[in-house]
């Protein structure tokens, strides 16, 4: 690329904003131009506004402790000066959807890491290396919105991304039903240990709308476009049980799947493996894409947090455990970087994915 595309970061102030930061700062295709946060942080220096509030573990970019927080709510200020936002507001549901259509208004595509818009008919809800195919719908958005290059796309929740690989890889054996239990990472809540010293040694048997999120966000991703709007998969049905653990990053998942169709364990590697080689992220030469996405792990004891949850620069999935169950078909184990690969990490490879269709450019 010759020039880069300037870049805000709405929400930059928080965790998954501070995980833009140190993503964005040395990106080959993008530069942050603008940081953007409350008005509480507004008017001081990055480095000020964070203050002892810097969560990531790698020092604060020199690039960034100078510039000036701005006003979220500046919408015609910020778009002046971008090409398109990366956001990750602190805000209720409500208050989302109406900025981040605001920001698109203007003529400035947004990428989401928040929930707010997963459900929007014709937002796409994307992870590159599975359902690309998804950012048709944007023509249709653009349309509802009435713009020309304006539009919202997101990334799906963390906690699905160590399991729906294995979904999206095997639906051609029709998976019927799944249970799934995720093991939560504390900074999937935004914080560390510090912040949260009751989390040492224990664990929480309940996170808000997660288990609402793991069984339904899964079904939009594997669905297809119908029209105006994106149609849910009506398989598999999925019931899962979200609990956070004493863990700072990475999502573990406990799976047990059946099918309609039979199939074998060796069978269901092979096409877990084969299924994402060489996927059109990697074939796009996308920054972000880890090579490969997903790996299958032999050893009866992985993948586990401390070992494995960096797999990829925290891009990739590791899947292991794969074995027969007593009640459903198979059972398996997966990890994926909740941080990374499930909040900003995705939605940088879901901006360069849209850059390379052409869905972004220079204003």
């Amino acid at each position: 690329m010759e020039k880069k595309l300037r870049v805000g970061i709405l929400g930059a102030t928080g965790m998954v904003g501070q995980r833009f930061v140190t993503l964005l700062a040395e990106h080959p295709w993008f530069e942050i131009c603008v940081l953007a946060a409350s008005a509480r942080s507004a008017g001081k220096r990055y480095e000020d506004a964070v203050g002892s509030k810097w969560k990531m573990t790698t020092p604060m970019p020199e690039t960034v402790k100078d510039m000036i927080v701005r006003n979220i709510t500046d919408i015609e200020g910020i778009t002046a000066d971008v090409d398109f936002v990366f956001s990750a507001v602190n805000m209720t549901k409500d208050e989302i959807r109406a900025i981040e259509e605001e920001y698109a208004k203007t003529e400035t595509p947004v990428v989401s890491n928040n929930s707010a818009h997963r459900f929007t008919p014709d937002v796409p809800m994307v992870i590159p290396e599975i359902n690309s195919d998804h950012f048709a719908i944007i023509e249709e958005q653009k349309k509802r919105l009435g713009t020309k290059r304006g539009f919202i796309a997101v990334k799906p929740n963390c906690s699905i991304q160590s399991y729906i690989p294995c979904l999206a890889a095997w639906r051609e054996f029709e998976p019927t039903k799944m249970s799934v239990c995720t093991y939560q990472a504390i900074s999937g809540a935004g914080k560390n240990f510090e912040d949260w010293p009751e989390m040492i040694g224990n664990i929480i048997p309940y996170i808000g709308g997660e288990e609402e999120k793991s069984e339904q966000e899964p079904l939009k991703i594997l669905g297809h476009i119908e029209g105006d709007h994106i149609e849910k998969a009506v398989s598999p049905v999925i019931s899962a049980q979200c609990i956070r653990v004493p863990v700072l990053n990475g999502h573990t998942a406990a799976a047990s799947i059946s099918f309609a169709k039979p199939v074998t364990k060796e069978v269901l590697i092979e096409k877990l493996l084969a299924y994402f080689e060489n996927n059109k992220a990697q074939a796009l030469g996308l920054p972000s894409a880890p090579t490969p996405f997903v790996r299958y792990m032999t050893e009866d004891n992985r993948p586990q947090v401390t070992m494995d949850v960096d797999f990829g620069k925290g891009m990739g999935v590791s899947i292991g455990r794969l074995r027969e169950d007593n009640v459903f078909d198979f059972k398996f184990v997966g990890l994926s970087h909740n941080t990374l690969r499930g909040a900003a990490g995705g939605a940088v490879e879901c901006a360069e994915m849209l850059t390379a269709l052409g869905y972004i450019s220079a204003k």
